[in-house]
């Protein structure tokens, strides 16, 4: 491949001695760096997805701001506690089996519908209690006699009370007995609530539902503790390390896994008996067991000497699809997002709408589906214009608060997601809690995982319209699930494509990547420029050179409109080496504020999954103050550590719903591993104007795009919305 016509690289650097950096991810270091210039990949990348996602799951509810103010991470947490108990409230109305089209085995049957896990993660195992009955919930009020409801302030969540000293001091001991380090105190009582001492010393293992824990860990602390009374075949190990292998599988967005794959998973930690070990975690209650039913076949049609068409079908044709294995947390939101998609297909009043393709389905459907690349999400945005004007109240969500213009922060016209469910932003609701809405514009849906979507469906009246639209070939959710891919996979309801192509250079690069291809462009504006490099010290060094001089200087733009997108946190050119070099380029100082000055950019998880880019203001008693695109928020000083970060640097999970005029794609030799089509699909198409790669990965760019696609994600949405929506004799 040649470079893209009419590029020209910045002015080389001297040269610079090889920087030995500890490395998270393996892999070879590039040699030297190819002739030809990378056109855009994309892949997913599974790793960055759990450092995220396992940071942020340490970090605890946000503490209680001044009345009646509400924080976004309070008000999310609380709406989600509320949606959970709707779906405990809803399943335990069902008496029959479930009727989505899967069945639960053994005692996970019972278990289902009259048992929810302890939230939050206070509980490993077997640990369960019931939930108390909340009454029957009255039918929702249709389209037409929805009426909006002036905007209320969502309910303050109560502030988690600091663990009482007592609770405290036992663990300590506990731990203390154990050969576990004492300051774990603190995070197991957030983990297993005040009884964690009793918890710990009747079963060790339960030190697996601490953040952070390996199960090699929990060995040695069980066996100080019991002595010669554990071993690998215990029980209590067999249930944690269950539940602790599909934990760690929702880090890589699976909502489920095969029962194949988790005794597998339990053969490696010198279970004995795996398949023993799965039956015990199903018939104690702490994972449920899904088998897919199968379908029902036609009757066969004799031939001409009596003898059926099935007696020629091999015994294999049409297998059952494996048993999965699954947590409450998970299986529950899935029902309910299918439950609640399945519910605004059948309340709407189909109409006739005049316009485009588009314009007449969202017309004659609950749920429409919308691809396309930057270029198309004009098209929904117009459907949304053409519906006001029929007198809808309608409302569009996105991912990123950044990219909302200051035209629809005005007007309210279109939101960030994490707003709307918060409450914080969005039309009122009814005496339900619905959101008074006719028709809700979804964009960046690839970017919602499981239990974002089911938060977000059970928000919606009978009657509205649901437009879920995205680009199919980004990165999908941070968190576990495929919203987006299932419902297209499900085939249940209308699908349109858009044909608007992105424009100019950078889109005809993403555009080929897509489809696998690296091509050349012509680059006459720059639009693309190829950096060489031969390790990951030059990768950095460039990297801050082209952020911090060339590209202000070249495109009139300040380093803060330029986003600097590598593969993982760790390694040699990865976000926390990326981050240190362009602060002390960008914005030196002491860090006085944990880390932290004025004017430093960051990322903060407000929620696991959830990554906010900001701005540092300034701090005080109570926090770091940060201004997002979601206005001014305060991290509290005891979630600094975990939930913030510097943010000139991120991972293309992390700006996936995001947009920048300038981008410098980061690629040292030891990223290869880590790149996919997805991935560089992702990175590449974050750029408005400019795109640089600083390229040392030799030919594993272009291998990667045309050869290397994203893990599957093992969910069970897409069988139940089928099982749910699919008309008769569709597949």
């Amino acid at each position: 491949m040649t470079e893209p016509a009419g590029e020209t690289a910045p002015e080389a650097p001297e040269d610079m001695d090889r920087e030995d950096v500890g490395q998270e991810d393996t892999g070879q270091e590039g040699g030297a760096a190819p002739e030809g210039a990378p056109a855009s990949t994309g892949t997913a990348d599974a790793s960055e997805a759990s450092a995220e996602s396992a940071g942020a799951a340490e970090s605890a509810e946000a503490s209680a701001e001044k009345a009646p103010e509400v924080s976004e991470a309070q008000a999310e947490l609380a709406a989600q506690r509320e949606l959970r108990a709707r779906i405990e409230a809803r399943k335990a109305e069902k008496a029959g089996p479930v009727t989505s089209g899967t069945k639960l085995s053994g005692a996970a049957a019972d278990l289902l519908a009259a048992v929810r896990a302890v939230e939050g993660g206070l509980a490993s195992g077997g640990a369960f209690f019931a939930p108390a009955p909340e009454p029957p919930r009255p039918t929702r009020p249709t389209e037409a006699t929805v009426r909006p409801a002036a905007p209320a302030a969502p309910a303050a969540p109560v502030a988690p009370a600091a663990p009482p000293a007592g609770a405290l001091a036992g663990v300590r001991e506990v731990l203390a007995r154990g050969g576990a380090p004492e300051a774990l105190a603190g995070r197991v009582v957030g983990a297993l609530g005040e009884q964690a001492a009793e918890a710990l010393t009747e079963d060790p293992w339960r030190l697996l539902a601490v953040p952070g824990v390996r199960p090699e860990q929990a060995d040695g602390f069980a066996r100080a503790l019991l002595g010669g009374a554990c071993g690998p075949d215990d029980p209590r190990r067999a249930v944690a390390l269950t539940v602790w292998l599909l934990d760690r599988a929702a880090l890589q967005g699976h909502t489920a896994l095969t029962v194949d794959e988790v005794a597998a998973g339990l053969a490696r930690h010198q279970v004995p008996d795996p398949e023993t070990a799965v039956d015990t975690a199903v018939s104690e209650g702490a994972v449920l067991l899904f088998q897919e039913e199968d379908e029902t076949p036609g009757e066969p049609e004799d031939d001409e000497e009596g003898e059926t068409a099935a007696e020629d079908a091999g015994p294999d044709e049409g297998p059952a699809e494996p048993a999965l294995l699954g947590l409450d947390r998970y299986a529950l939101a899935e029902e309910s997002l299918a439950d609640g998609l399945a519910r605004l297909v059948r309340t709407v009043a189909p109409r006739e709408w005049d316009g485009g393709e588009l314009e007449r389905a969202v017309g004659g459907h609950g749920l429409v589906l919308h691809t396309g690349g930057e270029a198309a999400r004009a098209e929904p945005l117009e459907l949304a214009a053409a519906a006001r004007e029929r007198g809808l109240r309608v409302l569009v969500t996105v991912h990123d608060a950044e990219r909302l213009t200051e035209e629809e922060r005005a007007s309210g016209t279109a939101v960030a997601l994490a707003a709307l469910l918060s409450g914080t932003a969005g039309p009122g609701r009814d005496e339900e809690g619905a959101l008074a809405l006719d028709l809700l514009v979804v964009l960046d849906a690839p970017q919602l995982d499981v239990e974002t979507g089911a938060m977000l469906v059970e928000a919606l009246p009978d009657g509205c319209r649901l437009l879920l639209s995205g680009d199919p070939e980004v990165l999908g959710a941070a968190g576990p699930g495929a919203v987006f891919a299932d419902a297209l996979a499900a085939r249940v309801c209308p699908r349109v494509a858009s044909r608007r192509p992105d424009p100019g250079p950078l889109g005809e690069l993403v555009s080929g990547i897509g489809v696998g291809e690296l091509n050349q462009v012509d680059a006459p504006g720059k639009e693309v420029v190829i950096v060489p490099v031969r390790d990951a010290g030059e990768a950095v060094h460039r990297t801050v050179q082209l952020v911090a001089d060339s590209v202000p200087r070249a495109f009139g733009l300040a380093p803060e409109q330029t986003r600097v997108i590598t593969v993982g946190h760790g390694g040699s050119a990865g976000t926390r080496a990326l981050n240190t070099a362009l602060k002390q380029r960008l914005n030196p100082g002491p860090g006085r504020f944990g880390g932290y000055d004025p004017g430093d950019r960051v990322a903060y998880a407000p929620v696991p999954g959830r990554t906010v880019t900001g701005t540092v203001l300034g701090a005080d008693a109570e926090g770091l103050r940060v201004r997002t695109g979601d206005g001014e928020v305060l991290v509290p000083k005891e979630r600094v550590e975990s939930a913030l970060r510097h943010g000139w640097a991120l991972t293309a999970h992390q700006a996936a719903g995001g947009r920048w005029p300038a981008v410098v794609v980061v690629l040292p030799g030891d990223a290869a591993p880590g790149l996919s089509r997805p991935w560089v699909y992702t990175a590449f198409g974050r750029a408005e104007r400019h795109l640089s790669v600083v390229h040392g990965v030799d030919q594993a760019l272009p291998r990667s795009v045309a050869e290397v696609l994203a893990p599957a994600r093992t969910t069970r949405l897409r069988p139940l919305l089928t099982a749910l929506l699919a008309e008769p004799g569709e597949e």
